[in-house]
């Protein structure tokens, strides 16, 4: 896969149907179809701010499987694939049905028995980790299956071990697992894991922790030993915690036009940046700005550019461009 990979992330990707704005799943005769998948859009995004980034996983090897990496790939996202036997294995898929109030918007997973659920570290090009700056990954990924829930904790330490940063964003999904047996598995993973990203609502319903989110962020940097904790507050921001230091960061104003995948696309500008060599502070920005940007784009992913980015910064600074 290359001498070296700034980000490296691992994790399912569907396909997402999506019937015409203002139509119904049950009357469309016509979908959109994309791909999405947590890890593979903060792929993409980080991608398309100028990293070298790379997604691992495992798919059926059929027509839908390819659809998957072809469409990475035009992002410029690198592969590290594990293909399946089509006839034992699928690719899950998604259906959304936008709506505005008070209907909102409608989500279907079809994701059950999916080829990721039996991946195995030795099914992927782990040895990439000797050369990889960060490895990035969510808490979706061990809801999946046991197998899955094994296989993250073991690239987790094997990045740890490389002496590659990870990081991991909850995403917690009640479509897929209780509060309790998330909060098991999440803090059975914490030990390997340097940078938290955790909306401030997951923290007090799935890990239990009150407070503000500099509270809550106080609180799990002392607890598991993070060396960053990022703790998002939807309308309100966002603020990070590094070395003692609190960073807060407001939103960027915007049109939104399709809010899935807004969190993945801060993280994307979040990473992209410090794998730039900025610090915390500017990474908050970006993640702001690249998640600001995303809610005016359609699909799963932030197809974004720096220039963009950096607009939406200077723009909020006063700054004539």
């Amino acid at each position: 896969m290359g001498a070296v990979t700034d980000l490296v992330t691992f994790g399912e990707t569907m396909l997402r149907f999506s019937p015409p704005r203002g139509e119904r799943l049950e009357r469309t005769r016509e979908f959109d179809v994309q791909a999405g998948g947590a890890e593979s859009n903060v792929a993409v995004g980080a991608a398309r701010l100028g990293a070298d980034a790379a997604w691992f996983s495992k798919l059926p090897d059929s027509p839908l499987g390819r659809r998957v990496v072809s469409e990475l790939r035009s992002h410029g996202v690198r592969t590290g694939v594990s293909w399946a036997d089509p006839e034992t294995s699928r690719l899950g898929t998604y259906y959304l049905e936008h709506g505005g109030d008070p209907r909102g918007t409608n989500v279907i997973y079809d994701r059950a028995d999916t080829a990721i659920t039996t991946v195995t570290p030795e099914e992927l090009p782990t040895g990439v980790f000797d050369a990889a700056e960060r490895f990035h990954t969510t808490g979706i990924t061990p809801a999946l299956s046991e197998t899955a829930a094994e296989t993250t904790a073991a690239l987790l330490r094997a990045a740890g071990e490389a002496d590659v940063t990870r990081s991991f964003d909850l995403n917690y999904r009640s479509k897929l697992w209780s509060p309790a047996a998330a909060k098991t598995a999440y803090e059975g993973l914490f030990e390997h894991v340097d940078t938290l990203f955790v909306p401030r609502r997951d923290a007090r319903e799935v890990l239990d922790r009150e407070g503000d989110a500099i509270d809550i962020a106080h609180g799990l940097s002392s607890e598991f030993d993070f060396d960053t904790v990022v703790v998002t507050r939807e309308l309100e921001g966002a603020i990070a915690l590094r070395d003692g230091a609190v960073h807060e960061q407001d939103v960027f104003e915007a049109e939104t036009f399709d809010a899935i995948g807004t969190g993945d696309a801060f993280v994307a500008g979040f990473l992209a940046k410090r794998l730039a060599g900025g610090d915390v502070r500017a990474a908050l920005e970006w993640a702001a700005a690249t998640a600001a940007l995303k809610r005016t784009i359609g699909g799963d992913v932030a197809v974004v550019t720096r220039e963009e980015v950096e607009s939406v910064i200077d723009g909020a600074d006063g700054i004539d461009r």
